[in-house]
């Protein structure tokens, strides 16, 4: 009988081991499948989320529905539609530019956008087109923004909110037009490309945003040089 005891508890025994040895190989197969590198063939998703080993975003890849509304001070901004694209962020916890695109029967478009520090785009390489029209109203190239260091993105959304909550049109275009004025809302200062006018060339503004050099070659095949003064009067070449 005591043999019959011992013999049952050395087997105890080695049955433990074995599943000792069983369940921590398992658990080490297990972590390396989940924090290791892994391979796929292939993997559909709706949004995907980039982030370092710390947990701080830095891009989002995401369908139109799911699209990350943006981040200031790593604060989300309030939701807004968006198209599919990417959405870059700083070690700062802020949106810095991105890629969006989208097309339906009516019209088509893609830009990719650099934002500057916790402002607004800066440069775009931009495309669109409206389908209905054709080549009408297709215009693409290179474009170029000055925008004030002295407010940020975040200040110049919270006064535009306020002027939206005066529920005044008038009011709201007064404020907005100011702070135009002001040059607080930024001015495109450069444009390389095709405009809607079908004219390729070199379209560079001052930082009023009025028209002051026209370098372009007209849809008539055509090369034309326009340099305007400050006052507006233009000389033709």
């Amino acid at each position: 009988m005591e043999q019959t005891v011992m013999k049952q508890m050395r087997w105890l025994k080695v049955y433990v081991v074995l599943a000792t040895v069983t369940i921590v190989v398992l658990l080490i197969v297990l972590i390396g499948r989940t924090y290791g590198v892994q391979k796929f063939d292939e993997i559909t998703v709706e949004r995907l989320n980039i982030v370092e080993a710390d947990g701080q975003l830095k891009m989002v890849i995401s369908n139109q529905a799911r699209q990350h509304p943006g981040l200031m001070h790593n604060k989300p901004l309030p939701t807004r539609d968006r198209p599919a694209g990417l959405v870059f962020f700083n070690s700062a916890g802020d949106e810095c530019g991105g890629l969006i695109y989208d097309s339906d029967k009516k019209e088509a478009s893609l830009t990719f956008s650099v934002d500057q520090f916790r402002s607004d785009q800066i440069m775009q390489l931009q495309y669109s087109q409206e389908l209905a029209r054709r080549s009408a109203t297709k215009h693409y190239g290179l474009k170029l923004w000055e925008r004030p260091d002295t407010v940020t993105l975040e200040q110049l959304m919270q006064r535009i909110d306020s002027l939206k909550n005066l529920n005044n049109p008038t009011a709201y275009q007064q404020g907005i037009d100011q702070m135009q004025r002001q040059q607080l809302l930024g001015q495109e200062r450069l444009f390389v490309g095709r405009n809607q006018q079908e004219e390729f060339g070199v379209f560079i503004r001052d930082q009023a945003g009025k028209p002051r050099i026209r370098l372009y070659v007209d849809k008539q095949g055509e090369t034309r040089l326009e340099l305007r003064k400050a006052s507006g009067k233009v000389v033709t070449f």
